[in-house]
């Protein structure tokens, strides 16, 4: 998948070696509301979820007809095609069409992920410090900044310790593998290199704008600041640990987009003068956990990532005209994409 000012692709590469290839135009020019400081950060977050969503699904469908075609003659793929059909059956209607950019399914699908994210990056961390303290006979007040540090090492062990675990997942392994193909394409360009496979192969596939970078310095950043501003919150003590867990929880939450936004604005920063020199170091700890998050990538996956790109970059260039209809073009080899009439 490939995000640009003004286009969305994805592009899949099927089974029996074809890429599809979906796109359409995305109409949030350079100077709209999105693109404010402060604002991007959270417009960026809330788009990468729902966009996300989208080309996941999009994705499953295309393995799921593989794996019902393969199923034919291997019964063993039949669980797995059930599997994706039950997905796609929470997903979308039966029989309705792909849903338009911005559709209620879509909306809710991306509440949900936040939903999810928070529980689990937020309620959950603090609910593991509560449940130590009280192992451990701690006592630790609730917004102190002792229970604040535990909460956040908790979080970071939590982030790791999810990202090492569904790495040994083949199929997960084979997304991060995509990762770092990705990470190399983008690297390719931004130095200015013709957009093959040998220049991509070159790439490291660390890269400081990325996604998992963000995750790793929301958890630093939140330790920060909930250390910082715990004890200056309003002290709601109801006699039960657990409602003051859950109200302390409440109280947290209006500062979660302001951290978001911030962290954003702090990783644009960190991205543009730290990349060389000494100020390095600031990025390692993103780095590190890239490391978790990507894996080497085969030459068919820089295929992949290297047509999404040049997808993007079609419309960037003005080659596509305006339309906003989303298209899907199916090629028979990467070559073959290279060598259509509109991409040259």
């Amino acid at each position: 998948m490939m995000r640009a000012p003004f286009s969305f692709a994805v592009v899949v590469r099927r089974r029996d070696g074809s890429l599809l290839v979906r796109e359409r135009a995305m109409g949030v020019g350079p100077g709209g509301i999105a693109r404010w400081p402060f604002v991007r950060g959270i417009a960026s977050l809330v788009e990468s979820l729902r966009l996300g969503g989208e080309a996941l699904r999009f994705s499953a469908d295309q393995w799921e007809k593989d794996m019902l075609a393969a199923s034919r003659a291997a019964g063993t793929a039949l669980l797995s095609a059930l599997g994706l059909s039950l997905f796609a059956m929470a997903t979308r209607d039966d029989g309705a069409p792909a849903e338009p950019e911005g559709g209620s399914r879509s909306r809710a699908a991306t509440w949900v992920m936040l939903v999810v994210a928070i529980g689990f990056f937020v309620a959950l961390p603090q609910a593991a410090a509560a449940g130590m303290s009280r192992a451990l006979h701690l006592g630790l007040p609730v917004q102190s900044a002792a229970f604040q540090a535990v909460t956040g090492a908790f979080k970071l062990t939590i982030v790791v310790g999810y990202l090492l675990a569904i790495r040994r997942v083949p199929d997960i392994r084979r997304v991060f593998q995509y990762h770092g193909a990705e990470h190399k394409t983008i690297s390719t360009y931004e130095a200015g290199e013709a957009l093959t496979v040998a220049n991509a192969r070159a790439k490291t596939m660390l890269h400081a704008r990325c996604g998992t970078t963000f995750l790793v310095m929301v958890a630093l950043v939140s330790i920060l600041v909930f250390t910082a501003i715990g004890a200056a919150l309003p002290r709601i003590q109801t006699g039960s640990a657990f409602l003051d867990n859950v109200a302390f929880f409440i109280e947290k939450l209006p500062f979660l987009p302001v951290l978001v936004a911030a962290t954003f604005e702090l990783q644009r920063l960190f991205a543009r003068y730290c990349s060389t020199g000494p100020l390095q170091a600031l990025l390692w700890p993103g780095f590190l956990v890239q490391k978790i998050t990507t894996a080497q990538p085969t030459d068919d996956q820089l295929e992949v990532a290297l047509a999404s790109l040049r997808v993007t970059l079609f419309r960037e260039q003005g080659a596509s005209g305006a339309e906003a209809s989303t298209v899907d073009v199916a090629f028979p080899s990467y070559e073959a994409l290279l060598a259509a009439p509109s991409l040259r």
